[in-house]
């Protein structure tokens, strides 16, 4: 590991975090789109994204870990339904 890797698997995101998450993004993206389903990943990311914003903490300390992490999967959940469930008009 060099001096500018992250210091192992990334708290909530686990080991495909640190790569996609960095730089943080500054908008929660729009998730139901006409062409396409979105992806897990994308999910996962406006739930974190939304985590961020309401604690006011880019990464949880070491006490808030998980919660932090369970607030993102209750999160992802939720949009999951809520995109399944929808009914666009056509």
């Amino acid at each position: 590991m060099g001096a500018d890797d992250p210091p192992g698997p990334h708290p909530v995101l686990g080991h495909e975090g640190w790569g996609i998450i960095c730089p943080m993004c500054r908008n929660i993206v729009r998730l139901r789109r006409p062409d396409r389903a979105a992806r897990d990943e994308e999910i996962r990311h406006a739930a974190l994204q939304f985590v961020r914003k309401v604690s006011g903490y880019r990464e949880p300390s070491r006490a808030n870990r998980e919660v932090f992490a369970r607030a993102v999967e209750e999160i992802s959940a939720s949009t999951r339904r809520l995109l399944a469930q929808l009914v666009v008009r056509a």
